[in-house]
């Protein structure tokens, strides 16, 4: 999400010897090519390059996150048709390969051009899947798929289509001598709203027409378990402790986490510049964050969400704008003199949001 959700990643892993998967969206990374993305202007080689530098145990793992056509901004404005999109997806996976990207996770479940059938996603899964493995091989580079066909709802996949895909992914490898994938993204009710977790899993009620997810989710690592894949949740931000608490118990192999981390720095920042007499700065850094308007796609009811907390839930997308960046610089300046370093407490902040969940999934010992 930042430059300091990369340094705090980096830093946990290596203090605690855990392995944290590094995962990044087309728009947050991209290759050269696609022009980088919106965090820290980095590249697929320069955001690569940056973590195997600092990462002196190698425990942080490199990983593509939705990968796939029409998962770059650019080619959603540029009206890319199926062909043209796939090709540049491809064209994005071999940078990641390049940069020696570990995981890369294929999800052909975008086309802004209609709702295929989930035949015809696996098929374009198969394409890339094919492409990504020859390219591999070419390059000499070790990788393992991650795969995930469907956005999340905030409900749970279907038992019946879970097993249909595995058997058919699986059919494919078996047939084209292809490794199998490693993991597969699945919907346990989790979705990401404003900055709360609005889907099934953590809510006390029933939902409609539903089984609740502590019955559905066994039965669904049931099926991934005689498949010999693993599980990966995705929006796993915001959960509650007692909730994250039971995702080792239940067998979920892993997790992901991104706004959450974004929205925590913000926060923090905003925290600093307030309760150290710089309001100015943060009311300059909140009128940007809001008329970036990246926080659209994460509101329920635009009534009832205040142009600040609609600003919070923005604010990591502008934090390497020239503008930020002139605030935050300015803000340094003038909280150095006071002895506060900004930049330090801010990833101590992300590094805390971030050991939350590696203490509940018990990967890290309470202290």
């Amino acid at each position: 999400m930042s430059l300091n959700c990369v340094d705090a990643v980096i830093e946990l892993a290596n203090e605690h010897e855990v392995p944290i998967l590094l995962i990044a969206s087309r728009r947050q990374i991209d290759s050269a090519q696609f022009g980088g993305g919106y965090v820290n202007h980095w590249t697929t080689r320069g955001l690569a390059d940056y973590v195997l530098d600092r990462d002196k145990k190698g425990k942080v793992l490199l990983a593509r996150d939705h990968g796939g056509p029409w998962q770059n901004t650019k080619e959603v404005e540029a009206g890319l048709t199926l062909r043209r999109a796939m090709a540049s997806a491809k064209d994005s996976f071999r940078a990641d390969i390049e940069a020696g990207f570990q995981i890369l996770h294929l999800d052909p479940s975008v086309d802004i051009h209609g709702h295929p059938p989930i035949d015809e996603i696996l098929d374009r899964l198969f394409e890339l899947y094919e492409f990504c493995w020859s390219e591999a091989q070419r390059q000499r580079q070790e990788i393992i798929f991650e795969i995930g066909t469907e956005e999340q709802s905030g409900s749970t996949n279907s038992l019946d289509e879970l097993t249909y895909t595995l058997q058919s992914v699986q059919r494919f490898c078996r047939e084209n001598r292809l490794p199998q994938p490693t993991f597969i993204v699945l919907q346990t009710g989790t979705r990401v709203m404003e900055t709360r977790n609005v889907g099934s899993l953590d809510t006390p009620f029933r939902v409609a027409h539903e089984l609740p997810a502590e019955i559905q989710v066994p039965k669904m690592i049931e099926i991934c378990n005689q498949h010999n894949i693993l599980m990966k949740e995705h929006n796993t931000d915001y959960l509650s402790d007692a909730t994250l608490q039971w995702h080792p118990r239940l067998g979920i192999h892993a997790a992901n986490v991104a706004p959450e981390f974004g929205v925590t720095e913000t926060r923090a920042l905003l925290d600093i510049l307030e309760g150290n007499g710089l309001s100015r700065l943060a009311e300059d850094f909140l009128q940007l964050a809001y008329t970036s308007h990246k926080w659209e796609k994460w509101v329920i009811d635009r009534a009832t969400c205040t142009p600040r907390d609609c600003a919070i839930m923005a604010g990591h997308y502008v934090f390497s704008t020239p503008e930020c960046l002139d605030i935050k610089a300015r803000a340094a300046a003038m909280l150095k003199e006071r002895g506060i370093d900004l930049e330090k407490r801010l990833k101590e902040c992300v590094k805390t949001a971030i050991l939350r969940y590696l203490r509940n999934f018990r990967l890290v010992l309470p202290s």
